[in-house]
């Protein structure tokens, strides 16, 4: 078994492998044409082509002689600190069960590491019980959930969280004052990519049972807005959500 960084000739390969994991990880409870529109939206050559070459994405792939069985993604983002985001850690059903996943894992956090993160975040959604499962077993700890829009279905996404240096926890929930003089709090853990830097999630409690909106991590501006297709803006240097799976209006 070879885990190694992935080339722009495993890109089929990647496809099928994501296409079979995501068909045995879901398949119960997506339709079989949502799954295949996720593969072709997300693992489309020229999004992994962008992905290949991106200094701050982390791809590797397990293969076996010629075969990949395998892959994990993750990408760099510079928040309040620097995190690694797992996007995507698929293995071939006929290929679970072997260490498959913990060995792509562990081989990732280094990478991660090297790139100086001090927190690494995985997401899955709870239908996926094994998918949670691994996260669990592998150390992370569950820190969130949210819900997402699935082929106009409501689902479960978990957010789990490590900190693979020190094992130990840190101050995700930040206050800060709107101007007109109100107390938010700023939920570090919880965002969603931007063009130009992340949007954070923001709260009137520190318990967040209440939800404000959205801070710009570009420009650290609270004037954000979205509209009803869950699209997200920054009013002041025009930063935007870039879409992320299980994205209804991505899909």
């Amino acid at each position: 078994m070879d885990i190694r960084e992935a080339r722009a000739e495993d890109i089929e390969g990647i496809r099928t492998v994501a296409h079979h994991s995501l068909a045995a990880s879901y398949g119960h409870a997506l339709e079989d044409d949502i799954i295949a529109q996720a593969v072709e939206r997300w693992y489309d050559e020229e999004t992994l082509t962008d992905d290949l070459n991106d200094p701050d994405t982390e791809f590797l792939v397990a293969q076996d002689e010629d075969r990949l069985l395998g892959f994990a993604q993750s990408y760099v983002v510079e928040r309040r600190e620097t995190v690694g985001e797992i996007d995507w850690l698929h293995v071939e059903p006929d290929s679970r069960g072997i260490g498959l996943g913990d060995q792509l894992l562990e081989a990732l956090e280094r990478r991660l590491l090297e790139h100086g993160v001090s927190r690494i975040e995985g997401r899955v959604l709870a239908a996926n019980e094994a998918g949670t499962d691994f996260y669990e077993n592998e150390d992370f700890e569950r820190i969130g959930e949210r819900t997402v829009e699935i082929g106009g279905e409501p689902f479960v996404e978990m957010l789990y969280s490590k900190f693979p240096e020190t094992g130990g926890r840190q101050v995700l929930t930040e206050a800060a004052t709107l101007p007109d003089g109100r107390q938010v709090y700023v939920a570090l853990d919880e965002s969603v990519r931007g063009a130009d830097g992340p949007f954070y999630s923001v709260y009137l409690d520190r318990d967040r049972t209440e939800r404000y909106g959205y801070l710009c991590g570009n420009c650290d501006s609270f004037a954000v807005s979205m509209d009803t297709m869950g699209r997200v803006v920054c009013n002041d240097c025009e930063n935007r959500r870039k879409p992320t799976r299980w994205d209804a209006s991505y899909l």
